[in-house]
């Protein structure tokens, strides 16, 4: 992974690749555009230290970049061809990696909503499960959602993810602790 990055995962018209700084125009347009479509899901910092500001685009990259290298995350933006044209179409991370006894991850994504309910974000959680589990050999990811968020879980379920339980208060979303469902897929085959 630290070798290899970047590495781009495609599936026919699907690709996995990460951000690069010239993705900036793209990004920006699909962010603004999907402000209100996005907001219940984004993940939010709760008010603890009121000077933090948060990174610009370049910033992110170039910490995606970093994390990457570092092994700890890989993230990677939702590309989708269409008449030969390449769009922009959400993100998709594997964070929190860990290796050693554990071996596991979780997966966080967002779609644009002109490509939502096309199965896109299913095809793009199941490309880079199979690469964690082939590639990185991890034994478990997790993918949470809160629970008014129908579509993700449709999303985890059509991916071969099980429902393991509910995660009280989890993570700062839309301004508060929300609670999440927390969706497993494990890698049956041993190393």
């Amino acid at each position: 992974m630290r070798e290899g990055w970047p590495i781009r995962i495609s599936d026919f018209e699907l690709a996995l690749r990460p951000l690069r700084f010239r993705d900036k125009s793209a990004w920006d347009s699909v962010r603004a555009a999907n402000r209100e479509w996005l907001a219940p899901w984004e993940a939010t910092r709760p008010e603890v230290d009121p000077d933090q500001v948060l990174p610009s685009f370049y910033g992110m990259v170039s910490f995606f970049n970093r994390e990457a290298r570092a092994g700890r995350s890989l993230a990677f933006g939702i590309w989708i061809r269409q008449d030969g044209v390449e769009y922009f179409a959400g993100q998709i991370t594997l964070g929190g990696i860990v290796m050693g006894a554990y071996r596991g991850a979780h997966i966080g994504y967002w779609i644009d909503q002109r490509f939502a309910n096309r199965g896109y974000a299913t095809r793009a959680v199941r490309l880079l499960t199979r690469y964690a589990f082939t590639d990185l050999k991890l034994h478990r990811i997790e993918i949470n959602m809160r629970p008014e968020n129908l579509a993700s879980t449709r999303v985890a379920q059509k991916s071969g993810y099980s429902f393991e339980g509910v995660r009280p208060r989890y993570l700062h979303i839309d301004g508060q602790w929300r609670d999440h469902l927390t969706y497993v897929c494990e890698n049956n085959v041993n190393p």
